[in-house]
């Protein structure tokens, strides 16, 4: 297959976990990696720098599906109203990088 004809691309971007949490301890940031459907602009697939397998499964569920070119603050809620960890705010503001990576690449695309 060549590398035109995929039809997705992978989008990573990265936080500071906060101190004294499992995740500083073990990664000393909060990382996002997003597979997104070029055509559709939905998440198909997300790894994360959790500890735990549920965590990642967790947020998995959560995310796939999420429409990276409607309003982030609907995802970002839905973080907020499910996930209680110290790492809340971390994964959220890696959550926006990644968002605003996304947007500013494909931005970049349509120019050329």
């Amino acid at each position: 297959m060549e590398q035109d004809q995929l039809d997705s691309v992978l989008v990573t971007a990265y936080a500071k976990a906060p101190q004294g949490s499992a995740m500083y301890e073990v990664y000393k940031h909060a990382g996002i990696v997003l597979e997104i459907n070029s055509n559709n602009h939905k998440i198909i697939n997300a790894e994360f720098t959790f500890i735990t397998g549920l965590a990642q499964d967790f947020f998995k569920r959560m995310i796939i599906g999420f429409d990276m070119s409607s309003n982030l603050e609907v995802l970002v809620k839905r973080i907020e109203k499910h996930y209680f960890a110290p790492s809340t705010t971390s994964v959220i503001v890696a959550l926006k990088a990644a968002h605003k990576r996304y947007h500013e690449k494909l931005k970049q695309l349509e120019e050329e």
